[in-house]
């Protein structure tokens, strides 16, 4: 369930004066306004009667982190010709705008058609709920053939938009969690000389621009001044590439081609005191470039505001899917586009922000506080024109009535590893650990620019764990964010983690002020006292946790190992398949859980982690003599004699390996059984020699 702020159930006005019963009340009275423009929440059967004979081959283009004024025969300071030949091509969209200025929510709106509030995503490392039709799954189900490739872990398809893709390429070089572009174009025309023929969708997505900013000659040496540049324009000849090759692929079947090229998001390169993005919803950040050239599109340039979500309309109309919200239409009715960033809100406890744009009018709301702009004659926004210029009563009330997330239901359970926690920070991304109170006094995120990059910084040193290092500046933070829950609690896991408890439980005690009754709060000071002397004091806590969110991975994780400490080891097994439900084991936790399984007569668990360990390991996997004294044990005899006869003579359990064996072949009647007993007591060692002795079954 969607909430608006605040969430204590207790009346409060804002700085507009409306009181938290009236948002209440006006979310409840949105009707069809706002289901429009969520774009509804399910996807309609395909019309295959609607479908030309011989559909266009699609491709869509996703261009991370690119400034609408940093591409195309407008932009300034940079040549992009391949850009420029598609918006010769096809239909350029002036005022194209994202839904929300981060990676994964932003790709979310485009492959759904919602906002965020429709879809649920509102920043990256979530991850896409599967009752969400995307647009590889309608197409699929069309009869095309579909492909994506990205270039960043920030779109693994562990964050759910991989389904419907034929072929999801989401590899990436060793210790690295993104590609170039070149990269990716590669990996995309090899996979296109090998697609049947049958119609094509591809989506192929470049994260160049992203920062840091270091473009690969002669981009560098061309754009020194400007490194944000030359990645733009080191993206566009690899952009130039892919269309060409897709091209003559069509060609080839003697398909038309369709062609999307878009920006998720933008950057703020300064703008409004914002080095990146993320955290406001100023043109730098949210103004896009758009281009569609195809079937259908007449050539030329569009002023009229449009939602980047649309393109999942545009891309099912020309399968012959569903027309309805097409951008490739000359008679595109006009909407009122809307946008959101709710990190700093999700993340930090500050308002919550929206946006609406009606013609070359945009306002941002923040609280009580709302900035109007003209977009047109103020592309840089720096004249806020709020109350000389109101917009129109519609996208008023589309402003006004956007939902706000509530921040707990906006966490879902915590499943990412530690290495994808590692991925993400080499980007830049980094949630917060918990999710903030509602504060009364909460700030703008426009006041607080000042902080933006320290808060960055200290989250990727966080993670990298360099806890010295991240000290100084969470209390740079806390200086000028006092209120911060999770500055607060990463200070005290960070003095945890250097062992200085006093300072550790002074920040926990005042993570406790902030937030008496969070959940998260208890989970940081549990996992303090499980890691030292007293973590019998952490059993408790972690219970309740537990009974409060059954799914919080680090509760349990910190609870499995307590149980093993208490000697609780049937206790431990059945938290850790808690565990790898939630996320993927290393094939070294596989093993440990085989283990355990096997210590206290758990045959099938012990049999299914070892399997699971052994097909992730391979020819590595050094537990055969585990894994047939299981098999044997479960009565499964074929399988046991081929596990233990894997065991090599090098291995320490060389000779039990031997005596089982020996066993199986009794009880298989193997007509070898004689000589394998024969081998078994050749080869017997201290231990197995006394079985060999007493066992029954050698003695027939």
């Amino acid at each position: 369930m969607i909430a608006v702020f605040p969430f204590d159930g207790h009346p409060m006005t804002d700085q507009g004066g409306r009181t938290a019963a009236g948002l209440f009340q006006a979310l409840a009275l949105l009707g069809a306004l706002f289901v429009a423009a969520c774009g509804g929440t399910g996807a309609p059967a395909p019309d295959t009667s609607a479908r030309p004979a011989a559909r266009p081959s699609i491709l869509l283009v996703t261009l991370d982190t690119t400034r609408a004024d940093s591409i195309g025969p407008e932009a300034k300071g940079v040549e992009t010709p391949a850009f420029d030949a598609l918006a010769a091509r096809g239909l350029r969209f002036r005022q194209a705008y994202a839904t929300v200025p981060e990676t994964l929510p932003a790709h979310a709106s485009i492959m759904t058609g919602l906002y965020p509030a429709g879809h649920g995503v509102h920043e990256n490392a979530r991850f896409l709920a599967a009752d969400h039709p995307v647009l590889a799954e309608r197409l699929h189900q069309a009869g095309y053939r579909t492909a994506a490739f990205v270039s960043a872990f920030v779109l693994a398809r562990r964050f759910g938009l991989a389904r419907g893709f034929d072929l999801y390429d989401d590899e990436l070089p060793v210790g690295r969690a993104e590609r170039t572009s070149r990269e990716t174009t590669d990996a995309a025309l090899a996979a296109l000389g090998t697609e049947p023929d049958q119609p094509l969708f591809f989506w192929v997505h470049y994260y160049d621009p992203h920062a840091p900013y270091d473009p690969p000659e002669p981009f560098r040496t061309q754009y020194a001044a400007h490194p944000y540049l030359g990645e733009i324009a080191a993206m566009d000849r690899q952009l130039g590439r892919l269309v060409q090759a897709f091209d003559a692929r069509a060609a080839q079947q003697g398909r038309a081609v369709a062609i999307v090229v878009v920006g998720d998001h933008g950057e703020g390169l300064g703008d409004h005191g914002e080095s990146q993005h993320g955290n406001l919803l100023y043109q730098s950040t949210m103004h896009v470039p758009l281009v569609i050239a195809g079937p259908g599109v007449a050539p030329g340039v569009r002023d009229a505001p449009v939602s980047a979500r649309h393109i999942f309309n545009t891309v099912l109309d020309w399968a012959g899917v569903d027309a309805a919200g097409s951008l490739r239409g000359p008679d595109t009715k006009p909407e009122v586009v809307l946008g959101e960033a709710m990190r700093p809100f999700l993340e930090y406890g500050w308002l919550p922000q929206t946006m609406a744009v009606d013609g070359r009018h945009k306002a941002i709301l923040a609280g009580g506080r709302e900035e109007v702009y003209d977009v047109v004659a103020d592309p840089g926004e720096t004249r806020d024109l709020k109350g000389s210029v109101s917009l129109p009563a519609p996208a008023e009330t589309a402003l006004l009535d956007y939902p706000i997330p509530s921040p707990e239901a906006a966490r879902p359970p915590d499943t990412l590893s530690e290495d994808a926690r590692r991925q993400l920070a080499t980007l830049g991304y980094v949630s917060a650990g918990a999710a903030p109170p509602v504060r009364k006094d909460a700030p703008r995120p426009a006041d607080m620019v000042r902080v933006f990059d320290d808060l960055e910084q200290a989250s990727a040193l966080f993670v990298e764990e360099r806890y010295a290092q991240v000290i100084p500046l969470l209390r740079k933070i806390l200086a000028e964010d006092p209120h911060n829950l999770d500055a607060t609690l990463r200070l005290a896991a960070a003095y945890s983690n250097l062992g200085r408890d006093r300072q550790a439980l002074a920040a926990f005690a005042r993570a406790g002020e902030l937030a008496p009754d969070s959940p998260d709060v208890r989970t940081y000071l549990a996992l303090h006292y499980a890691r030292g002397k007293d973590w019998a004091r952490a059993v408790p806590l972690l219970e309740r946790v537990l009974a409060e969110t059954p799914e919080r991975l680090p509760a349990l994780e910190a609870l499995a190992v307590i149980r093993e400490r208490q000697g609780r080891i049937a206790d431990a097994v059945g938290l850790r398949q808690r565990i790898y439900a939630l996320r993927a084991p290393t094939p070294d936790e596989l093993v440990r859980l085989g283990e355990e399984a096997m210590s206290v007569e758990q045959t099938p668990v012990a049999i299914e982690a070892f399997e699971r360990a052994r097909s992730l390991q391979g020819e590595a996997f050094a537990h055969d003599l585990e894994l047939g004294v299981l098999y044997l044990a479960a009565r499964r005899l074929p399988e046991a004699a081929a596990a233990l006869d894997r065991v090599r003579p090098s291995d320490p359990g060389y000779p039990m390996a031997l005596f089982k064996r020996a066993q199986v072949s009794v009880l298989l009647g193997e007509p070898d059984r004689a000589a394998r007993i024969a081998l078994a007591r050749e080869h017997a060692d201290q231990t197995t020699r006394p079985l060999i002795a007493q066992e029954r079954l050698f003695q027939k």
